[in-house]
C-alpha cells in the first residue's frame, strides 16, 4: 500500500473514531524480529510484547516494540520472521526500574493481521505541546527541534510521546508554546545512542516520533 494511501486509510479512521481533537492512530507493516513473550497483566487481562523491524526507504530500519493482547494473539498469532501489519495507538509510561529510559514508548496493537507488501509506517496524532520546544543545531549545522507531545485517552490519562523535526519544520515547531494544539503525520523511528554514565559507555535506543507535517488545531473543550 503506497504512503499516500497508507495516510487516508489513517484519516478515514480517525474520523470514524475521533471523539474530540486528540487523535492517536498508527499503521505499520514489518518483520516481527522475535516472538512475542508475555509482557504484563492490567485489569485481567494478559499481554505480550514483541519486536517489529520496519525498513525505511533508505534501506535503515525502526524497531518498534508492540504491546498485544493475548486474545488477540490467539486469533492471529506471531512468530519470528513473520510479516505483520498492526492497527493501533502509539503509548507511553513511566520506567521506575531505574533501569533504561525513564519513558517508555511503545506501539499498542488493536488490530493485527498477516503483512502484505512493502513496509510501512505511518501516524497521526494530535495533542497538546506539554513542554517549551528545544530547537538546536547538530554539529553538521542541521536544524532541529524537540517536542513532547500530549495526546488525551478515552478515559482519563494521557500518552507524552516525544516528537522531532528537521530543517524548516523545526522552525515551525520552535515557535510553538506549552499549550498549543497541533496535528501531525510522521513516523515510529528508533535510534541508537551512546550513554555514559560512571565512566562505563553503553548503547542505548531512543524512540521518538519523526515529524513529516504539522498544523495546528483549535481544541474542544
Amino acid at each position: 500500500m503506497p504512503q499516500s494511501k497508507n495516510l487516508e486509510f489513517i484519516r478515514r479512521s480517525v474520523a470514524d473514531m475521533q471523539i474530540n481533537w486528540n487523535e492517536n492512530q498508527a499503521l505499520l507493516r514489518g518483520t516481527a524480529a522475535e516472538a512475542p513473550v508475555y509482557s504484563h497483566t492490567n485489569h485481567g487481562m494478559e499481554y505480550e510484547a514483541f519486536p517489529l523491524m520496519v525498513r525505511r526507504l533508505s534501506g535503515a530500519e525502526d524497531r518498534v516494540n508492540v504491546i498485544v493482547s493475548r486474545a488477540l494473539l490467539q486469533q492471529h498469532p506471531v512468530q519470528a520472521g513473520q510479516e505483520v501489519e498492526i492497527e493501533g495507538e502509539v503509548r507511553s509510561f513511566n520506567n521506575k526500574s531505574g533501569k533504561g529510559s525513564r519513558l517508555v514508548i511503545t506501539l499498542y496493537a488493536r488490530q493485527l493481521r498477516e503483512g502484505v507488501g512493502e513496509h510501512c509506517n505511518d501516524l497521526v496524532l494530535a495533542g497538546a505541546i506539554c513542554k517549551p520546544p528545544v530547537f538546536r543545531r547538530t554539529p553538521m549545522g542541521r536544524e532541529i527541534c524537540d517536542l513532547l507531545l500530549a495526546v488525551n485517552r478515552r478515559y482519563g490519562r494521557a500518552d507524552y510521546l516525544p516528537c522531532i523535526a528537521w530543517g524548516a519544520l523545526a522552525r515551525r515547531c520552535a515557535e510553538l508554546s506549552v499549550g498549543d494544539a497541533i496535528r501531525l503525520e510522521g513516523r515510529f523511528q528508533s535510534r541508537t545512542y551512546t550513554k555514559v554514565e560512571q565512566g562505563e559507555t553503553t548503547q542505548r535506543i531512543a524512540y521518538e516520533i519523526s515529524v513529516m507535517q504539522l498544523e495546528p488545531v483549535e481544541a474542544i473543550e
